[in-house]
């Protein structure tokens, strides 16, 4: 089969990979319909995420038929059509069982390698590292999905594929990030990041209940989609977003700020800004993180900061004092994709919400190599880019 795979930073192919077979009984392969590149790839692209092998196949959103099951697997049966959660669960496990699927024990093979990592182990993903499993992605023709009868979410045939697809990662990680900032009605919340995430936290916020989300980006297509769903935006590179912020909130803070960013955050200038470039220019340090000292810094006494930006390792500079002091709530998580799976499809089956407003790309999966520098390059307006193999 054909499939995007990985050899190196900025260095994408469109290659000739083996077709995907049954390994376990409660497996199933999905003949890929539609598939999308995440701002988390680009992660991948840019060389940050450790553990990568020459000629793994990448991707995390995908959906597709079912064209073959496992004998022990009752929920699929061939024609199916899904949307694959980007988390991989079991649907058994301690954490399964409470609705914790990013934090499954038994998807990541390479489990002990997480463990010595990070002290223990998160759930494998599809199409990201061999320290999560090392499983391959659904940028491709076909994916083997395991777990197939704990993950994938029949779609109902009134729904596009360009409705449904996201359900996969972004509309559940945006709705996630929303969710985690405790809203009740009325809230002020700003929003770090106006790419496909940031996108869905904006919307996803409004849904449940945010008076104002004030959005900060310096891209211009982001920053007018994010006004189009109500938002107040902010252009970093064009005002303080401290002082703004505390202006528009009369001196409080926002109610709760969401780092919609993660590891490759833009800086404009500043010691912090060089400190960062500096360690990881030496391998001194993994993460840029300063739209996370930002957030902090913005949100209001006894708020709420929601982290949904990938983070790979170690961060420093993070103002605990302000935290501790001002009694801020720190929420952050892989998403446990499957359990938001119900409510947001009901949301986009109601019409509440049609997630495939953040699509500005659209192409044969042949493209991926140069739509990922495209993509990256936040050229010729590209938000997100869905592949259709």
């Amino acid at each position: 089969m054909k499939a995007l795979t990985w050899h190196g930073k900025s260095d994408m192919r469109y290659d000739t990979v083996p077709d995907p077979k049954i390994e376990d009984g409660r497996d199933a392969i999905i003949k890929v319909s539609s598939c999308a590149i995440c701002g988390s790839d680009l992660h991948i692209y840019d060389g940050v995420i450790p553990c990568m092998e020459h000629g793994d196949v990448i991707g995390h959103e995908s959906m597709g038929e079912v064209v073959e099951v496992g004998r022990d697997n009752k929920k699929l049966k061939v024609g199916d059509r899904v949307v694959v959660p980007f988390t991989i669960a079991c649907g058994e496990c301690f954490f399964c069982k409470r609705g914790y699927f990013s934090g499954c024990e038994r998807s990541n093979r390479n489990f002990d390698k997480a463990k010595t990592m990070w002290g223990n182990s998160p759930a494998g993903l599809f199409g990201y590292s061999h320290l999560l499993g090392g499983y391959a992605g659904g940028q491709a023709e076909y994916l083997r999905v395991p777990f197939a009868d704990a993950g994938p979410i029949h779609v109902p045939d009134n729904l596009t594929d360009d409705q449904a697809l996201f359900l996969s990662d972004i509309f559940p990680t945006g709705y996630m990030a929303a969710d985690f900032c405790d809203i009740k009605g009325g809230e002020t919340i700003a929003i770090w990041g106006c790419g496909p995430v940031g996108q869905m936290a904006i919307r996803s916020a409004f849904l449940l209940g945010a008076e104002r989300v004030i959005a900060i980006d310096t891209v211009p297509e982001r920053l007018v989609m994010a006004a189009a769903a109500g938002a107040e935006t902010l252009d970093f590179r064009h005002v303080d977003v401290y002082d703004e912020i505390m202006s528009r909130t009369e001196g409080r803070g926002a109610d709760a700020c969401i780092d919609a960013v993660g590891t490759e955050a833009d800086t404009l200038s500043g010691f912090s800004a060089v400190v960062d470039r500096i360690k990881m220019a030496t391998f001194m340090g993994t993460d840029r993180p300063f739209v996370l000292r930002q957030a902090i810094m913005c949100c209001r006494n006894f708020g709420v900061v929601s982290i949904v930006g990938v983070y790979g390792g170690f961060v420093d500079k993070i103002p605990m004092g302000s935290a501790i002091n001002r009694g801020l709530t720190f929420r952050m998580a892989q998403t446990p994709v499957q359990r938001y799976l119900p409510t947001l499809l009901d949301h986009i089956q109601e019409g509440r919400i049609d997630p495939s407003f953040v699509i500005t790309h659209k192409a044969p999966l042949q493209d991926g190599p140069e739509l990922y520098k495209t993509f990256r390059d936040k050229k010729d307006g590209c938000i997100k880019v869905v592949l259709n193999p």
